[in-house]
């Protein structure tokens, strides 16, 4: 973890400028900014220095630098966590005790933007098979830091803070509401200590069953989870004033219960063509209902999660992309990135010579396009399923 001076990451933001403000919350703001890495690896090792895109997140008032204390402090004990925002380092404030947060950059926004930004031919709704890697990813992200030592629960997970790198891949970020906390005698899943913070989190996300700081465990991020598994499904915003009823979770597991879940599908996407792709989605339909039940002993571990949604994509034929390695930039970066999330189902070699090879690129009806060809623009009804496959959401 790099440590930065004020002066640098002033000078990187423009003086934190508004221009390159990219996010502002309650606690702070979040400015783009270009910084200076590599230099002195340790170990007598050196690095070659480069400039890296990077997000610097600064507190506005005292309560916030307390939240940003504690996101520092959770990040560097939970270390590096597949499927969470990279802590590139930290840096010294303008005043005394004052620290800001260093992270890797998220150029293609929030999973709250992608699924509820205006609708149009250029920027279609995510497809079913986006939806689902989005939702792996965030789930095996919060399985491992339920399984980490020291156990670290995020209390605040939901599509707001569910970045999108431009690999595609989805990553958790925002810790300032995290907490690290002992695994309770007997291996169960709350807390064992009454002494805790407050409850916290956001209003929609928020485990109804987390009342009081000895009812914190790994099920009030199961709960949030599946709120978020609901609002990929749906595509509906999870406190919605104006629908009744205005929770998501209040509105759609009735509909499940009652046999009814192909009405939570969201209506600006085609139903899945394939009896397996409906059939996973409607795979992820019941995990979701599972992690929001009422009672907290039925909720499932992440694990089991990560198993049931990894069998949903692999079931429905869609190939996963692979994680972004190293610092691939430019032209041929982007090739390379671009060629690679096609995936390897998409590459068809029809014939090969010694010295060169002729490869086909086709198009696969199980998988979503590259990004790069605009998708129709799908009118906001309800999906028909063909009658051959009717009953596959019937998922009582």
């Amino acid at each position: 973890m790099r440590e930065f001076s004020f002066e640098e990451v002033e000078a990187a933001t423009g003086g934190f400028a508004a221009k390159n403000l990219v996010g502002k919350g309650s606690h702070g703001n979040v400015y783009v900014a270009r910084l200076v890495c590599g230099g002195d690896g340790g170990g007598g090792r050196v690095r070659k220095k480069k400039v890296v895109v990077v997000a610097v997140k600064r507190a506005s008032h005292a309560l916030g630098e307390a939240k940003l204390a504690n996101e520092i402090a959770v990040l560097a004990a939970a270390g590096e966590v597949a499927g969470v925002v990279n802590l590139v380092g930290v840096a010294a404030g303008r005043r005394e005790g004052e620290r800001m947060l260093v992270m890797e950059y998220m150029a293609d926004g929030s999973l709250h933007d992608l699924l509820h930004r205006p609708t149009t031919a250029r920027q279609p709704p995510p497809p079913w098979p986006r939806r689902v890697e989005i939702a792996l990813d965030v789930a095996e992200a919060v399985r491992a830091l339920h399984g980490g030592e020291p156990r670290v629960i995020h209390r605040d997970v939901k599509s707001a803070n569910i970045l999108l790198g431009r690999d595609g891949r989805a990553r958790l970020a925002d810790f300032s509401l995290a907490v690290k906390v002992p695994a309770a005698p007997g291996g169960g899943g709350a807390t064992a200590a009454a002494a805790g913070p407050a409850p916290a989190g956001t209003i929609g996300y928020l485990d109804p069953c987390y009342t009081e700081p000895g009812r914190l465990g790994p099920e009030s991020d199961v709960f949030s989870f599946g709120v978020v598994l609901l609002e990929l499904v749906s595509g509906r915003k999870v406190m919605d004033v104006s629908a009744s009823p205005s929770s998501i979770v209040a509105w759609a597991v009735p509909l499940v219960a009652a046999g009814m879940a192909r009405e939570v599908l969201d209506g600006r996407l085609p139903a899945p063509r394939r009896a397996r792709e409906e059939r996973a989605v409607a795979r992820v339909l019941a995990v979701a209902a599972r992690c929001v039940s009422e009672a907290v002993e039925r909720r499932p571990a992440m694990s089991d999660v990560v198993a049931e949604l990894h069998a949903a994509l692999e079931s429905a034929g869609w190939p996963r992309r692979p994680r972004r390695r190293g610092d691939a930039h430019g032209l041929a970066g982007t090739l390379y990135r671009r060629v690679v999330s096609w995936g390897a189902s998409r590459l068809h070699v029809r014939r090969r010579r010694v010295r060169t090879s002729k490869i086909e690129c086709t198009e696969h009806s199980g998988s979503e396009g590259s990004g790069a060809q605009a998708q129709p623009n799908y009118p906001g009804s309800n999906p028909r399923l063909s009658n051959s496959n009717k009953n596959i959401f019937d998922i009582n």
